[in-house]
């Protein structure tokens, strides 16, 4: 059964349709991708499916009893408390003695009291009762994957983060259907992939939208489309979505260009002379005025961005040489003796977990910020663009056509004048919306209004910070063709990994301690080159049962029975591994969800066993190993 399905919805605002006879049904354990164009109606549809928005006709049913969580592309007004007291939301009842636990847990630690220690001790029994030590595990697991300091406040976060808290919010909640309107938006590759890992094991079914190709690549089961208000599905992944979108594309051009044909050849009839009109048959005039009510009706497809780089005389050969830089605030070294040298033509990709100091590197790199010690020498004739991912450059106040022209009504594109409102147009803004405040812009046009602007200005030097969020996979797509072609010099700052493969030809990345190291290629190729990581560390929060171990006295030599069982755990964890591996990979395919629901429980089950035994046998792995080191 169902848990959602949707039948001929309906939805508008006053205009053409955003929804347009919508069918849709999601199985439990599927992972639908939907997709289409900015503007469409994707969040719509979503805010549909979670009951904030009522269409205006069709029927919605719900499987009784459906539990969902939704994170949107909006940050809720009115959200107070720490990280840990919004996230710790998601558990519904559980919630309240988790924040006290954790509330009693700070306090304790500040200070000894007998009152509180007695109270954590009631709540420790009460969360025994109901079974709470794992539902505090995801929370707390969560926060860390997520890169998040539980104890600071909510309202003073950027927008940025707190879209990630809600993303958390919604992961431990553990709904039968998680909606996620752009969840890779703030997070660096290290918190993409494992919520990739978190979303390919978890037991709930999943609609998500994403500019991510690689995340839609790897997740999903099936992918709808919305397009001028009409949802087509397509099963299994993405390139297979592609290729049969291109084909249905293609027929659907060729069958308008006959329909077109007829109608001309209609109109030419009808306006034949006198003798013409006596011998016409009123059929065919019924015939013509449905034509014409067909034509008019029909939706044309959003034009497609064009983009054009203006680029400026070229520069020196060398862009900018580094020699044993370092920099810091403070005590804290953000880079340390980096040395490297960027010439004219290289695309630089820029890789580091959220906060490591990109921005900063790339200040230094401009010579906008001078090292603590160490030297940067830039090249001659540089002619640098930034595009900024705080979107500092956008006037609220001001209107599109005003942030891009400043107050002109044309724009010298490669020596040539345009005129503002054609110029915007390539960018997909219409007259009217060119005319429109920027504050009231979504996410993808705010994007394309700083490509807009970015784009107006002669360049050999392209400065990118994140600029893929938000834009739909065309953009995204026609944005890598144009940068792959610059002859200029690229430096992208980008957590989107199929971007940085398709565009870099070397990266930068934070390693450990402030270091950052030069790898060949994009970030396909830095995992192949890059150190290898060291085992896993056991989970950090462990449930209190399984707290209560004595330790040893004093050193002692393993047992027989032990150094056989140490010997032994690493040829174990490999083959946990590679059974966990082989079943992520199986649940990905698109046919994993086509079989018997009793095999899919069976496989989700023993994904969920999996994690269990390889942190238990990590964790007896290091606690033989420190035996044997302390026993000499």
């Amino acid at each position: 059964m169902p848990l959602l399905s949707l039948q001929d919805i309906t939805l508008s605002f006053g205009g053409l349709p955003v929804l347009y006879g919508v069918n849709l049904q999601i199985e439990p354990g599927e992972r639908v991708c939907l997709i289409g164009r900015n503007g469409e109606g994707k969040s719509s549809l979503m805010k549909c499916i979670s009951g904030e928005l009522t269409p205006d006709s069709g029927t919605m049913v719900r499987q009784q009893g459906l539990k969902l969580a939704r994170l949107s592309q909006e940050v809720p007004a009115k959200i107070a408390g720490t990280i840990y007291e919004v996230i710790a939301a998601g558990l519904g009842e559980l919630q309240e003695l988790l924040i006290r636990h954790h509330s009693v847990a700070h306090e304790l630690a500040a200070r000894h009291d007998e009152a509180l220690l007695a109270e954590l001790d009631a709540l420790q029994h009460r969360l025994d009762a109901a079974h709470g030590w794992q539902a505090q595990q995801r929370v707390e697991s969560v926060i860390s994957r997520l890169g998040l300091n539980a104890d600071l406040d909510f309202a003073t976060l950027s927008g940025g983060l707190k879209r990630r808290v809600l993303l958390g919010r919604a992961l431990v909640s553990e709904p039968d259907l998680l909606l996620l309107d752009e969840p890779t938006n703030h997070l660096d590759i290290a918190a993409i992939t494992w919520l990739e890992e978190f979303l390919l094991s978890a037991r709930c079914a999943l609609m998500f939208v994403t500019h991510d190709r690689m995340l839609l690549q790897k997740l999903a089961t099936r992918i709808v489309n919305l397009d001028r208000g009409r949802l087509t599905s397509w099963p299994g992944d993405y390139a297979n979505y592609l290729r049969r979108r291109e084909e249905e594309l293609a027929a659907e051009e060729s069958q308008q260009k006959k329909f077109d044909k007829k109608l001309a050849e209609e109109e030419v009839w009808i306006r034949q002379g006198i003798k013409a009109r006596r011998t016409r048959n009123e059929g065919r005039v019924r015939a013509l005025k449905a034509l014409r009510e067909e034509r008019r009706q029909r939706r044309e497809r959003t034009g497609t961005a064009r983009l054009q780089l203006q680029e400026a005389e070229s520069s020196g050969k060398l862009v900018v040489e580094v020699k044993g830089v370092s920099c810091g605030y403070g005590e804290k070294t953000i880079i340390r003796e980096l040395t490297t040298t960027i010439l004219r033509g290289d695309k630089v990709g820029i890789i580091g977990p959220n906060g490591a100091g990109k921005t900063t590197l790339l200040r230094l790199l401009l010579g906008e910020l001078a090292p603590q010690q160490g030297t940067v020498r830039l090249g001659t004739n540089l002619a640098v663009a930034y595009f900024d991912q705080q979107r500092a450059v956008i006037d609220e106040e001001k209107t599109v056509l005003d942030n891009v022209g400043e107050g002109n009504d044309t724009v010298v594109i490669n020596g040539r004048p345009r005129h503002i409102i054609g110029y915007l147009q390539d960018f997909l803004f219409t007259p009217e919306r060119a005319r429109t405040p920027a504050k009231v812009l979504s996410g993808g046009e705010r994007n394309r209004l700083l490509l807009a602007k970015l784009l107006a200005k002669p360049a050999n030097v392209l400065v990118m910070d994140e600029p893929t969020n938000d834009l739909d996979a065309e953009t995204l797509e026609l944005l890598e063709e144009l940068l792959f072609d610059f002859s200029g010099t690229l430096l992208l700052v980008s957590h989107d990994r199929a971007f940085l493969n398709n565009v870099v030809t070397s990266t930068l990345v934070f390693e450990e301690g402030g270091r950052v190291q030069e790898y060949a290629g994009g970030y396909d190729d830095w995992l192949v080159q890059r150190p290898q990581p060291k085992a896993a560390e056991p989970p950090a929060a462990v449930p209190k049962a399984e707290r209560k171990k004595t330790k040893p006295s004093g050193p002692r030599k393993l047992t027989f029975k032990e150094a056989r069982e140490l010997e032994e755990l690493p040829g174990k964890i490999e083959a946990l591994e590679a059974e966990q591996a082989q079943l992520y990979a199986d649940m990905a395919e698109p046919t994993f969800y086509q079989q018997e629901s009793s095999v899919i429980s069976k496989a989700k089950e023993r994904v969920a066993t999996l994690e269990q035994e390889l942190a238990a046998a990590y964790a007896r792995w290091e606690e033989l190993e420190a035996i044997q080191s302390a026993g000499g």
